[in-house]
């Protein structure tokens, strides 16, 4: 900083406002000081200024799992609206949901200098492993069920189920089988019982679900119990990874989408407009759970409290071609 007020031929106090950002500095004088920075390399140590304003502008992010896309789009989403924002983002993955794992993921949270806590996990598992979200830090739970003690931005999880239960209901399925993410996931949970209550308005039989773990090749496995099943005319899918599985299974069975069987999926994930047949699906708004969950943020780092409470981004219902009434006779 010195060799910079040297080479501009100011104060080291006005070359200090001119890295800091501050107003005031006189536009001809502001000049002469970033030309002098340009000329000798220089760059504001940014550790040093945060430790001087007590705010290091970056999100920590612990996550469970980097391999769904559900999880990998709300990361995208939430670095997406954090660069907005200004503030930069700090991925912590977590391997395993353990009481190790858990406890080392928050320990870093101190020695990585974050301002604020994105929390992707499912708050169960925190429970299983008895941790307890950091105190004194805005904390944003994502797409899970913190209680009353977090602020909560969750999409409509159960409405995005009742919405592709529905279709199939009114083109006229009464056997609507789900595929089902796995057991120890919330938002699968939120998805059966959606499926299942809207069956049993409607009067219809929610039989035993069938379940996968998000990937193709699981959808693929628990599809072919499913077309197994004669009497089985839809399906509504968790997620469109496990459509995909599902569509090779039918395929093998000699059943024909949508003409033997409905299918539908949830994400609206890129590539299902290029499935054969393109596949309907409900659409996730990742985009603005990150837009909220950053909001959020700021909201308690500006305020300095929790605000307890769950935001709901809403779902979409996407048709494409993957539907259709049942044949007569079915």
């Amino acid at each position: 900083m010195a060799d910079v007020a040297r080479r501009a031929g100011v104060s080291a106090q006005t070359v200090s406002r001119v890295s800091n950002g501050y107003q005031g500095v006189v536009p001809q004088t502001r000049e002469l000081v970033l030309k002098a920075m340009d000329e000798l390399g220089y760059r504001p140590n940014s550790a040093a200024r945060a430790l001087k304003l007590g705010s290091f502008h970056t999100i920590g992010v612990i996550t469970f799992s980097l391999e769904t896309l559900g999880n990998h789009r709300t990361i995208q989403a939430i670095s997406a609206a954090a660069a907005g924002a200004g503030y930069a983002v700090t991925l912590i993955p977590v391997d395993l949901p353990t009481h190790g794992g858990v406890e080392h993921a928050f320990g870093r949270l101190e020695e990585l200098a974050v301002d604020a806590v994105a929390v992707i996990v499912e708050v169960h598992l925190l429970d299983r492993a008895k941790v307890v979200l950091p105190r004194g830090v805005p904390t944003v739970v994502v797409d899970s069920d913190a209680g009353d003690a977090y602020t909560v931005v969750d999409t409509d999880q159960a409405d995005g189920a009742r919405q592709a239960t529905r279709h199939l209901l009114e083109l006229g399925h009464r056997s609507v089988r789900h595929l089902a993410g796995p057991e120890s996931s919330y938002a699968a949970q939120r998805r059966v019982d959606g499926w299942r209550d809207t069956l049993l308005e409607a009067g219809c039989e929610a039989k035993e679900v069938v379940r996968g773990d998000w990937s193709a090749e699981s959808g693929y496995e628990a599809g072919r119990i499913l077309v197994a099943d004669t009497e089985c005319t839809a399906v509504f899918c968790a997620n469109d990874q496990m459509a995909l599985g599902l569509y090779r299974a039918a395929a093998e069975a000699g059943r024909r989408i949508p003409e033997d069987l409905s299918v539908v999926g949830f994400d609206d994930s890129a590539d299902t407009p290029a499935y054969s047949p393109p596949l309907t699906t409900i659409h996730q708004d990742f985009a603005e759970v990150g837009r909220r969950s950053v909001a959020a943020i700021l909201e308690q780092l500006r305020t300095g409290e929790q605000k307890p409470g769950t935001s709901i981004v809403p779902t979409r219902f996407v048709q494409r071609a993957s539907t259709a009434a049942p044949r007569a006779g079915s």
